[in-house]
């Protein structure tokens, strides 16, 4: 009897919040495996402010998902068959799995990741803070715009994926680190739990002020997810020859809006502002070695939001822009073997 797979694919580009309605859910049966393929059974989706930015038909550093393909997603999953010489059955892959039940590969695909069939930590820690948003920090606050001790360090959507790590990157650097977060709780978290000098809430009606009080020598490392007003008061809050890691704007994701033209503040503060992909990134195995030390030893906590069910995936990725999630926002599609 053959394998069924479900697939969610893309049948409109949303408009605002991501809708049921924007996919079909489709159902397929699964050829046989010719040689040098193998199955992977998809265990998690990672749910990514760029899975919006890919359903746009807008220039992107890759082709927008087109009308009828499966939705694009980073995801985790394990091999249950194999006619391949480099993957083995039980081996875990990581890469663009796509949203559905399993996926296809054979030995030539790129960008796809062999790992243990025992990793010795979490599966969804393996997605998260040792997958792509992890790295993500890595590379940006060791590589882009590196945090020295003593300096201050301010991260926007501090308790999501990439800047909760991002900012305990900058702990271990010796930096006095301030988050950006939505809502008293999770300013809570980032200084209770994750250790974060100061938290500045944006829903509060003073957060400009408390941003000025919570950098009292201006800011010298911004790593910045959000854009929009945010990102004008913390580059307003620059100390001269400061540096951004601009790694995200996802304030305008869900909306044809752009962020602001007034660069004069990067001019006047000669600022250092470097736009990356953690796609260019050439190092991966040190990240995820550094990453996954500082999770053993204790330096390093990981968080993560698990919800359940492909269906829901169109829902879920909403939760990325209403502030419902801490950590990481996974979507769990199987049971591991």
């Amino acid at each position: 009897m053959s394998t069924i797979n479900r697939q969610l694919r893309l049948k409109t580009r949303p408009e605002g919040l991501v809708q049921r309605a924007n996919f079909d859910l489709v159902e397929q049966p699964l050829d046989e495996l010719q040689d040098g393929e193998v199955l992977v059974r998809t265990l998690y989706i990672s749910m990514d402010p760029t899975n919006r930015v890919w359903m746009r038909d807008i220039p992107q550093y890759m082709p927008p998902v087109a009308i009828g393909e499966v939705m694009r997603g980073f995801g985790l999953g394990r091999v249950v068959k194999s006619r391949s010489s480099r993957y083995s059955e039980g081996d875990l892959v990581q890469g663009l799995i796509g949203w559905q039940d399993y996926l296809v590969i054979n030995d030539s695909a790129k960008g796809y990741v062999r790992l243990p069939a025992d990793p010795g930590i979490p599966l969804p820690t393996l997605l998260g803070a040792c997958g792509m948003s992890g790295v993500t920090a890595y590379y940006g606050m060791t590589d882009i715009a590196p945090v020295k001790a003593g300096e201050t360090l301010v991260v926007s959507a501090a308790a999501g994926s990439v800047g909760s790590i991002a900012g305990q990157i900058g702990k271990i650097m010796g930096a006095r680190v301030v988050g950006i977060a939505g809502g008293a709780d999770k300013c809570r978290y980032l200084v209770d739990e994750l250790g974060f000098d100061a938290a500045v809430d944006y829903k509060a009606e003073n957060w400009k002020q408390a941003l000025k009080e919570a950098t009292p020598d201006g800011i010298h490392v911004n790593f910045e997810n959000v854009g929009g007003e945010i990102m004008a008061a913390v580059m307003s809050r620059m100390v001269i020859g400061g540096r951004v890691a601009l790694c995200g704007l996802i304030s305008g994701y869900n909306s044809d809006g752009r962020a602001s033209d007034n660069y004069s503040v990067i001019i006047i503060k000669r600022l250092i502002v470097s736009g990356f992909l953690v796609l260019d990134y050439t190092k991966t195995k040190e990240a995820v070695q550094a990453l996954a030390g500082w999770i053993r030893e204790g330096k390093l906590k990981a968080e993560e939001t698990v919800a359940d069910g492909l269906e829901n995936a169109p829902e879920v990725i909403n939760r990325l822009f209403d502030g419902s999630h801490r950590g990481k926002l996974l979507l769990k599609i199987a049971s591991d073997m």
